[in-house]
């Protein structure tokens, strides 16, 4: 198969994880993948990226008003309720799962909306999300969660390599501002906390990026190296 296929079907099976394909479109890989080994290992692949967000979640025993809850969101024929004891950690990390939840279009609500809605987060719940991506990518790289009104933690999915004498810069910029400001160098493959009480609220779609910076960061105050990673906040609260 040629690259140009292979890039296809790498986009398609990423569309169809994340759940942003429209309902037709989601049909018709559901009925591919019975018989297309490609992209079941392409869907796979994306899952298994994907699985690392949900350990920014801590496991909580499911009361059974919200596992009903939780059932009537999946098709009949998907739902395997959890052993106790526990059996919910092992469902929730369970890639059969996010399959289930794919089928029904909303893994990306599950990762940015689903879980405060139905009380899986502890009562301090981050009021933002993003998923910061590699520009004009799908594979997520870093997670920033944000806690109270003032405080935000950039947490790692994997190891950025950085060339020597050069640094990871960590940006943010709403969409009424003049330029970015920055909130510190990151070390590769360590989370990181911010405080933002020097700065306004956090706004909804608030742009957040990576850049690769000199050793000491941007002489400049503004991003002077490529965009490594970028995203937007979504409000989860």
């Amino acid at each position: 198969m040629s690259g140009a296929a292979s890039d296809d079907i790498d986009a398609l099976a990423s569309a169809y994880v994340l759940g942003t394909l429209s309902a037709e479109r989601r049909r018709v890989v559901q009925e591919r993948l019975p018989n297309d080994a490609m992209l079941r290992t392409a869907v796979d692949a994306w899952e298994a990226r994907l699985l690392p967000l949900t350990a920014l979640v801590e496991p909580v025993e499911p009361t059974a008003e919200l596992w009903s809850r939780i059932e009537r969101s999946l098709p009949p024929e998907r739902v395997v309720r959890p052993a106790t004891g526990g059996g919910w950690q092992r469902w929730w990390r369970s890639v059969n799962v996010w399959r289930a939840v794919a089928a029904t279009g909303f893994v990306a609500a599950s990762v940015v909306a689903l879980l405060p809605s139905t009380g899986l987060f502890a009562p301090a719940a981050p009021q933002y999300m993003v998923v910061l991506v590699a520009p004009n990518g799908t594979t997520p790289g870093w997670v920033v969660q944000t806690s109270g009104r003032d405080t935000l933690r950039l947490v790692p999915l994997g190891i950025t390599s950085v060339p020597e004498q050069r640094s990871l810069q960590f940006w943010t910029k709403a969409d009424d501002w003049n330029a970015p400001v920055s909130l510190g160098l990151v070390q590769p493959g360590q989370p990181l906390e911010v405080k933002l009480d020097q700065l306004p609220p956090l706004v909804p779609n608030q742009l957040f990026e990576i850049t690769l910076e000199p050793y000491t960061g941007s002489p400049t105050g503004r991003p002077t190296g490529p965009i490594l990673y970028i995203g937007r906040a979504v409000k989860v609260t």
